[in-house]
């Protein structure tokens, strides 16, 4: 089952100059890997001048290895994208999405150093971030006849189902999310409010 993750509830910006360097941090809350990229293309946008755009995502749930991204953009292979995603990945939040731009001040910092800017940049960002919990939710398909719909509608706001979809014909056909660790409650309520008459069917199998 999966589990609830935390997610960033606002961007958030962090500038610091290193040895006349201007590296600025800069997070985002991207669900996906292409709202990740459309907004690390929008920060590259804003600041043209800049030398480097690095960046790193887990546009996903924090243990989803697919929905992982870094690019050192220009700096030398392994000195920003890698230690920028570490940070993201040790840090548990899920929907993340780190760009560090550099204005380049004309001092080189070394291997070390520019793993310390942009890996530290984001650590000392992620400190700040506010975050909110992300609940993982269970679609389910309700079927039932409109004189039920009283007792299933007392449910959904009971345990605050998301509705997705309604479909009124001949019966009343809805998909619901719930949050999944009250799925079960929901299915044995449902069929105790009703008498065995209307119950609860996953959508995800």
């Amino acid at each position: 089952m999966a589990a609830d993750y935390a997610i960033p509830a606002a961007s958030l910006e962090l500038s610091e100059e290193i040895k006349k360097s201007r590296f600025i941090t800069l997070l985002a809350h991207t669900p996906t890997v292409e709202e990740a990229k459309a907004w690390i293309c929008e920060v590259k946008r804003q600041h043209p001048t800049a030398r480097h755009h690095c960046w790193a995502f887990v546009a996903g749930a924090p243990q989803d290895s697919q929905a992982y991204g870094f690019s050192d953009d220009g700096e030398p292979s392994g000195t920003a994208g890698k230690p920028m995603l570490a940070q993201l990945m040790g840090s548990g939040i899920g929907e993340i999405a780190a760009v560090v731009v550099r204005y380049y001040g004309g001092v080189l910092l070394g291997t070390g150093g520019l793993v310390k800017a942009y890996g530290g940049g984001v650590g000392a960002a992620l400190k700040q971030l506010e975050t909110r919990v992300k609940r993982q939710q269970r679609p389910s398909l309700i079927c039932c006849d409109y004189t039920d719909m009283g007792a299933v509608e007392a449910l959904i706001a009971a345990h605050q189902g998301q509705l997705l979809t309604a479909d009124y014909g001949q019966q009343v056909s809805l998909q619901i999310a719930w949050d999944t660790v009250i799925w079960t409650q929901v299915a044995q309520e449902l069929t105790d409010r009703t008498h065995g008459r209307v119950s609860l069917r996953p959508l995800d199998g």
